[in-house]
């Protein structure tokens, strides 16, 4: 019992990235699928549409959910369905955060959406300016 993984995103930002994690790693260990969602989008089909995803992705073991930003559109459509359906989110992802979480499928929703949260933390690094010599 695997879990899924939802990208819901503006624009095709989820594909870009899903796609450039696949190839770095040269598979996707999830079953995955993106969401991708215009400024102007319909809310509730957009709301219907990633019902639809969520019970195509889990196959027992949850679905967890990275959007771009929290409380942004696509943040605040799949928080509708948190109580609906067994999911985790995990909103401001990032290329380090998606290869986290490929690298770790056989892990547990909770576990994952953990790993999730770190990657993206620690995926944030400030390149200090050696000092004048």
């Amino acid at each position: 019992m695997s879990v899924g993984l939802l990208s819901v995103r503006h624009g095709k930002l989820g594909d870009y990235l899903l796609e450039t994690a696949t190839r770095m790693l040269g598979v996707c260990p999830l079953a995955s699928a993106t969401l991708s969602m215009s400024f102007d989008c319909d809310i509730e089909s957009m709301t219907a549409r990633a019902a639809e995803l969520i019970e195509q992705l889990n196959s027992g073991g949850g679905v967890l959910i990275l959007t771009d930003m929290y409380g942004s559109t696509p943040s605040n459509i799949v928080s509708r369905l948190q109580e609906r359906y067994k999911v985790q989110i995990v909103s401001g992802v990032s290329l380090p955060m998606l290869i986290r979480v490929l690298n770790y499928p056989r892990l547990s929703l909770d576990e994952l959406a953990h790993k999730a949260h770190s990657g993206g933390r620690d995926g944030v690094v400030l390149y200090q300016t050696p000092p004048e010599k």
